[in-house]
């Protein structure tokens, strides 16, 4: 297991006790550029402003999170769920987005991304 597996097993664990509590995960603002989150649960989480350049979001569940204003540019989000997502003002340029699932009026939808 790699440093990267590592972190991403220690993420998910803190980040599954804080919503068994029902705590929302605050990383507003954060500076996460090239960070490894892949297949990390960040559902219902505060990620607005944020910066995830180049970061690993690939498999994520970022469901319900608070995306306004972050920083996505060139961050792997193949295959992530995006559903009910807040994704106003959030810089998406050179994003992997195959695979990702948005919802957009309560309806689940699979998106194209390359076709856009």
């Amino acid at each position: 297991m790699s440093d990267g597996d590592t972190l991403v097993t220690v993420v998910n664990t803190i980040i599954s006790q804080l919503l068994a509590e029902n705590r929302v995960i605050d990383l507003s603002g954060a500076y996460l550029r090239r960070a490894n989150f892949r297949g990390a649960n960040l559902s219902i989480a505060d990620l607005s402003g944020a910066n995830f350049r180049g970061a690993d979001l690939s498999g994520a569940d970022l469901s319900r999170a608070d995306l306004s204003r972050a920083n996505l540019s060139g961050a792997d989000l193949s295959s992530a769920n995006l559903s009910s997502a807040d994704l106003s003002r959030v810089l998406l340029c050179d994003c992997d987005l195959e695979g990702a699932v948005v919802s957009f009026r309560g309806k689940k939808k699979k998106i194209r991304f390359e076709d856009i």
